[in-house]
């Protein structure tokens, strides 16, 4: 007899909107100007979408230098410095931005606080394609980046008095809180978002996992190794008591034996994983086990994001 395990399966879970819209653009795009269109950088972090947009004509490049001037580029739902579109233009190119809207309203919070004289803080991950995008707003020199606690006593900013910050949206809330509360401890007088940057779907996806952590032996994350908000969800499963998370791609990547004798596992996906592939673990654990699904709701989500104007006007 194949043994008894209850499935808890967190919602939300996967494609926000932000990636929603992201995909959509590729796909009108394609629609309107044929193939090949051009993306800098991974549309978003998923290699089973990037590979499904590039069988249908998407060719992903890192810089703007490897797109063609007679093609169109789009720029990835991560964003990208000021300098990217800027030199699109001048090299007169047809180019769309599927930046998600959330990450937009970083880079306008970040560069009108420049525009009042403040210094900024970003917390982020060094090196991550939103942070760079972000951080590329401004001069060089203006954004401060911390990733811990302890960055927040290494910076030096040349004046307290005036600084602001603001964060990547995919962030772990609780970590961050932490990172926020060392900022305010350190520079008082330091000015923070009006709204949380770190976006719905990051905060849902997260208190998610919070709300199942307590019930499961095991938890399985599914999503790409370079999408942030996927590890955050794996960290968040940890500190929230679960013995074992583990990020996965897809139900091939499952580690079985780490899973032998276990009666509930949790699973969820990051913003940028398929529900498809969602199904497909669920059917890998159906053929092992009398299984028993039950759903986990802790929130509804009803954003939805509208595409570049250009894609909606005819050819």
């Amino acid at each position: 007899m194949r043994p008894a395990l209850t499935l808890y399966l967190a919602a939300p879970r996967g494609f926000c909107a932000g990636v929603d819209r992201a995909i959509k653009i590729v796909e009108l795009a394609l629609e309107k100007w044929g193939a090949p269109v051009y993306v800098r950088h991974e549309i978003v972090h998923n290699r089973f979408v990037v590979d499904g947009l590039r069988a249908k004509g998407a060719v992903f490049v890192e810089e703007l230098d490897d797109c063609p001037p007679d093609r169109p580029v789009i720029f990835s739902a991560h964003g990208v410095p000021k300098a990217v579109p800027a030199e699109a233009e001048r090299r007169q190119m047809v180019y769309v931005d599927a930046t998600c809207p959330l990450v937009s309203k970083v880079h306008i919070e970040a560069e009108r606080h420049f525009e009042n004289g403040l210094q900024m803080v970003m917390i982020g991950h060094a090196g991550h394609p939103e942070t760079l995008g972000t951080m590329g707003q401004l001069p060089e020199g203006e954004v401060l980046l911390v990733e811990t606690v302890a960055d927040v006593e290494g910076i030096a900013p040349r004046d307290p008095g005036k600084l602001a910050f603001i964060t990547q949206t995919t962030l772990s809330v609780d970590d961050t809180a932490e990172i926020v509360a060392a900022l305010r401890a350190r520079f008082p007088a330091i000015i923070g978002p009006h709204k949380e940057d770190i976006c719905y779907a990051t905060t849902n996806r997260q208190e998610a996992v919070k709300s199942i952590a307590h019930l499961i032996d095991a938890l399985l994350v599914i999503g790409a190794p370079n999408s942030s908000n996927s590890k955050r969800l794996v960290e968040v499963g940890r500190a929230a008591g679960c013995g074992y998370a583990q990020l996965v791609q897809r139900a091939t990547d499952i580690d079985w034996r780490a899973l032998d004798g276990i009666r509930a596992v949790g699973v969820t996906a990051g913003a940028s994983a398929p529900e498809v592939l969602v199904n497909e673990v669920i059917d890998a654990f159906h053929a092992r086990h009398d299984l028993t699904v039950e759903l986990v709701e802790t929130a509804k989500e009803r954003v939805e994001f509208k595409v570049p104007r250009v894609l909606r006007e005819p050819a």
